[in-house]
Order: structure tokens, then sequence, then C-alpha cells
């Protein structure tokens, strides 16, 4: 019996380890999140104007997913030297008009 206890020990602290390692990068992984979440938004602050970042805050309330594409295709655009000064709002609204031109709507009827 003292061989199948110290199996079980065995076992619980490498079960204990194991669980250690996967707290540990979790925690790691929420780090990386936090660190590209705080680049993007020190990017869109020096590629937006305080009304233009309003209006993106708007739009992530309303549909974050959205709201994250639309940063990333900023960033792209500032990336590749296509935005040689800050977005207004205005200029950001023509922009978000000529993506929902190019989006398509379908609607569903039942009979």
């Amino acid at each position: 019996m003292s061989e199948l206890e110290e199996l079980r020990q065995r076992r619980i602290k490498q079960l204990v380890e194991q669980q250690r390692q996967g707290q540990g990068q979790q925690l790691q992984q929420q780090m990386k999140e936090q660190e590209i979440e705080a680049q993007i938004k020190l990017i869109i602050t020096q590629i937006l104007t305080p009304e233009a970042r309003e209006r993106l805050g708007n739009i992530r309330l309303a549909r974050s997913q959205f709201a994250r594409q639309i940063e990333i295709f900023l960033i792209q655009l500032h990336q590749a030297g296509k935005l040689p000064q800050k977005l207004t709002d205005e200029q950001l609204k023509q922009i978000l008009e000529k993506l929902k031109q190019g989006k398509r709507e379908f609607s569903i009827t039942r009979e």
C-alpha cells in the first residue's frame, strides 16, 4: 500500500504542477492581449482626431467586431503611409460609407 500511496502523491504533485503551468500560460496570454490592445489604442490616438475616436468608440459599443475591423484597416492604411495626417470625423464617415456600400444586405421573409 505504501507504493500505491507514493504513486498517488506523485500524481497529485504532477497535476498541481500542470495546473500552475496552465494558469501561468493564461496570465501570459492575458498580458499579451492587453499589450496588443494598448498598442492599438496608441496608434488609433495618433491617426484619429478626438471626434473621430469618439465615433469609433460609439461603433465599438454597438458592434465591437466591426470596430476592431475598422481599427485594423486604419492601422494598415497608416503603416502603408496612406494617411499623411490625422483622420477627421468627416473622413472617417466617408470611409465607413465606403465600407457599408461593399456590404451586401440580405432579407429573409417567411411565407
